[in-house]
C-alpha cells in the first residue's frame, strides 16, 4: 500500500551522509518568511577539542539550546542528555500553545525509538490537527512505522519533496484539493 502525500505526519527518511538539520532549518526559515508558523527543535552540531556538542535551535524563537550532556573525555556512549531534549521539548510545546501551523521535530532517535524523547509532541500535535514533518534514520524507518501504525508518508531527504508535500497540506493545496479524504484524515 503506498501512502497519500496529503498525510499530515511524514517522514523525512535520510542516509549516511543526508543532512537533514540543515534541509529542516532552512524549510523552517522560508516558512516563516513567508508567514507560516512553524514550531520545533533542529538539532545541529559542532566539534570542540574533538567531541560532537549536541544543540538545536527552536525553530519558532532562534533560540539555541543544548542538548549535551559531558560523559568525560573516556565516555563512547550517547552524549545527548535527555533532561535537556524534554526541556526543550517543553518549551516547543508551550510555543504550540501560541498556535502552531506545523510542528518540526529533529529525531526520531534512539529516545524516541524505545517511546521517550520528543513522541509526546508528535501525537500532541496531530490531535490538534497540526502537520508534523520529522528527520527519520533510514535505519530506524522500521520502527518509525511501528510507532505511526503506518499512518505517514516517506519523504526522501530533498527539499522538493518536503516543498511538495507541505504544498498538499497547505491552506492553498487544500483549496484546490478535489476533496479526497486522505488516509490519515479517514482514521483520525
Amino acid at each position: 500500500m503506498t501512502f497519500d502525500s496529503q498525510c499530515d505526519l511524514a517522514a523525512l527518511v535520510y542516509e549516511p551522509g543526508d543532512d537533514p538539520d540543515e534541509l529542516l532549518r532552512a524549510f523552517a526559515d522560508d516558512l516563516k518568511a513567508r508567514g507560516t508558523r512553524a514550531v520545533g527543535l533542529v538539532q545541529f552540531g559542532d566539534r570542540l577539542h574533538g567531541a560532537p556538542r549536541l544543540s538545536a535551535t527552536l525553530v519558532h524563537s532562534g533560540e539555541q539550546v543544548s542538548l549535551y550532556q559531558d560523559l568525560g573525555a573516556e565516555a563512547t556512549g550517547c552524549r545527548l542528555d535527555p533532561g535537556q531534549l524534554l526541556a526543550a521539548g517543553g518549551r516547543v510545546g508551550s510555543a504550540m500553545d501560541e498556535g502552531a501551523d506545523i510542528v518540526i521535530i529533529n529525531r526520531f532517535g534512539q529516545q524516541e525509538s524505545e517511546g521517550r524523547g520528543l513522541l509526546h509532541l508528535i501525537v500532541r500535535a496531530l490531535s490538534a490537527d497540526i502537520p508534523v514533518v520529522i528527520a527519520v534514520p533510514s535505519k530506524r524507518f522500521d520502527a518509525w512505522i511501528r510507532f505511526a501504525d503506518g499512518m505517514s508518508v516517506r519523504l526522501p531527504c530533498e527539499r522538493r519533496a518536503l516543498e511538495a508535500w507541505w504544498s498538499n497540506l497547505s491552506p492553498r493545496g487544500k483549496a484546490a484539493s478535489s476533496g479526497h479524504t486522505t488516509i490519515c484524515e479517514a482514521y483520525k
